[in-house]
């Protein structure tokens, strides 16, 4: 029998659909994958086995009655613990929320379940979203399953190793500076950052509000095109939710071609820094993509040198007002309450025990560049950065249908190499803010593995906001290119656990 884990989401479904497997059985076969090698990964921080296979029944008796299922009914997916489930825990990695449970779903939680999405647990990340390794977690870091002893990225490393790891179909991540795209890169994997906007974020317990973004982590571009289509459209319950409708993501994934498409390379995403194998491959994709019929040009964005600073203010000075709401006084954690401190005294205790040392960090230098004679000098000034870069887009636009580049500057790296080093951790997402701080749509896929250590490299994606099939367009060519003539990286050459 087919190994029910190694199957696409797309083909799950429709096994499922046309009764030649039930998703209980689907179910029981990703519970006993994670039995058996979640413990060595650590991907999940919260597997609900009884809720999985109850909603696994409850797609197999809607089948049974003869309903029609939706297109990923029964399919099995892992989502990273920032988004609220009720009656399951969610505690984005931190202490200061260790047990509390929600009472109420998030809007993309919610209409996971009403398509019938199997939820199978609440994966690990850095703490708040916090980090580009998932060792912020307070919970411990997650391995990349190419090589344990790598990081799977972050801050949505436990969403992308759950997929690489077959533990899961799909998974949700959220992206505020690339925690979506820079996983899926170093795993193999198809990681989509849509449109600022494009999926709701109620729900979503907030790093960065003009930033985060919530979106689909797959193995394939169709299986991230499909999940995207069930988490994306309006909700009246986000402000900043787009009222329009989802881009035809799915036609796009189904019948993807560059042909007479104009892509245009970023000059500034190339040179020191780089590693050679993931230029080598990136470059492979670039003559692909030209043999493919699609003309492509350099363009120049010069205001993407300015991102990473720019990032690097905007995102902790937004953090360090969203997680005020961490007081001790209504949820979570609470230190100190003996009846002889302060309401003051406790939240100072309690954050002081509950937040982990890069939550701190971000926390106090958004503080800071917020205070009063300061405010204008560096928030203001990285607000106007980003309105450079968000013209930079705008002009190279008009010239290109999608920019394209490498998703990091490099593979997978050592666990522990770089906790000492802010900047140095920092730097993995060199390529992937800018399109964060423009608020436009971006994907990373697999273009294959790096020579020198025979681990993942991810070509990014870029289009413009509300333009996110034509990700889907480029990303669907790409991957059958690239799978009909060298094979697909991960669903050929993953190394077994």
């Amino acid at each position: 029998m087919t190994d029910l884990t190694r199957l696409t989401a797309a083909e799950t479904a429709e096994k499922i659909a046309a009764g030649e497997v039930t998703a209980v059985a689907v179910t029981e076969a990703h519970l006993a994958r994670i039995d058996a090698v979640d413990e060595k990964v650590r991907a999940f921080l919260h597997v609900d086995r009884e809720g999985a296979l109850a909603q696994a029944r409850a797609v197999d008796e809607k089948r049974d009655r003869g309903e029609k299922l939706g297109p990923l009914a029964g399919v099995p997916l892992a989502l990273k613990d920032v988004f609220t489930t009720e009656g399951i825990p969610t505690t984005c990695g931190s202490k200061i929320l260790e047990g509390w449970v929600p009472p109420y779903d998030a809007t993309l939680t919610r209409r996971l379940k009403d398509a019938d999405v199997v939820i199978l647990g609440k994966t690990n990340m850095d703490e708040f979203a916090m980090g580009s390794s998932t060792e912020n977690s307070a919970y411990g870091p997650t391995g990349n399953p190419w090589d344990l002893t790598r990081i799977p990225g972050g801050s949505g490393g436990g969403s992308s190793a759950s997929i690489a790891s077959f533990q899961a179909s799909l998974a949700i991540g959220t992206d505020t500076g690339g925690s979506i795209r820079q996983p899926a890169s170093v795993t193999g994997t198809v990681g989509v950052k849509p449109t600022y906007g494009g999926v709701s974020r109620y729900g979503l317990i907030a790093f960065s509000s003009s930033l985060d973004q919530g979106g689909p982590c797959a193995r394939t571009v169709l299986d991230a095109a499909l999940l995207h289509e069930v988490i994306g459209g309006h909700d009246p319950m986000d402000s900043t939710s787009i009222d329009a409708p989802v881009p035809p993501v799915v036609e796009a994934a189904r019948n993807g071609s560059v042909r007479g498409m104009r892509i245009g390379v970023v000059k500034e995403f190339s040179g020191e820094g780089y590693q050679p194998g993931v230029m080598q491959r990136f470059n492979e994709s670039v003559e692909l993509l030209r043999e493919l019929g699609a003309e492509v040009v350099e363009i120049s964005c010069p205001s993407f040198d300015k991102a990473l600073a720019a990032y690097y203010l905007i995102a902790p000075s937004e953090c360090s007002s969203n997680l005020a709401r961490f007081d001790a006084m209504r949820y979570g954690l609470r230190v100190g309450d003996d009846g002889t401190r302060s309401a003051e005294d406790v939240t100072a205790l309690t954050r002081a025990q509950g937040f982990g040392a890069e939550v701190k960090r971000r926390i106090m230098l958004g503080t800071y560049a917020l205070s009063s004679g300061y405010y204008d000098a560096y928030y203001g000034s990285a607000q106007k950065v980003r309105t450079l870069i968000k013209r930079d887009f705008d002009r190279a636009f008009e010239q290109v249908d999608v920019l394209i580049s490498p998703t990091t500057p490099t593979t997978a790296f050592p666990i522990g190499e770089r906790v000492d080093d802010p900047m140095a951790m920092y730097l993995a997402d060199l390529c992937t803010i800018p399109s964060n701080l423009a608020g436009n749509a971006a994907m990373s896929l697999p273009c294959g593995l790096a020579p020198e250590d025979g681990l993942p490299v991810g070509l990014q994606i870029i289009a413009p906001a509300m333009a996110d099939d034509r990700l889907y367009r480029v990303g669907a060519a790409v991957e059958a290119a690239y799978t009909e003539r060298w094979g697909h990286p991960l669903l050929e050459e993953a190394p077994s656990l």
